[in-house]
């Protein structure tokens, strides 16, 4: 089963497509090319957030739909909820 999708094989998140579990382990896949990972949750993520695929440092750009959306502005293990509190656009 997939629990979480990646729209393009460079994305650095990955969204959910059920909600996750704290250590429930999960696989994704990459919707241009089929490619599948596997990966442990270290918090809850609701259906539709994003996962990190990769540790992040503030700074680190955000990669979805092989674009950039935005900047972290606090560490981010792999595993963890990526969202407003972690994530700011660099829009302004």
């Amino acid at each position: 089963m997939v629990e979480f999708l990646l729209h393009d094989h460079r994305d650095t998140v990955g969204v959910v497509v059920m909600d996750i579990q704290p250590g429930q382990k999960v696989k994704g896949k990459a919707l241009d090319n089929g490619v599948l990972l596997d990966l442990t949750a270290r918090e809850a993520i609701p259906l539709g957030h994003k996962i990190a695929l990769k540790d992040f440092q503030p700074g680190d750009t955000v990669v979805k739909y092989g674009e950039d959306i935005g900047r972290v502005v606090q560490p981010i293990r792999a595993g963890e909820h990526v969202h407003v509190h972690n994530l700011k656009t660099k829009r302004w």
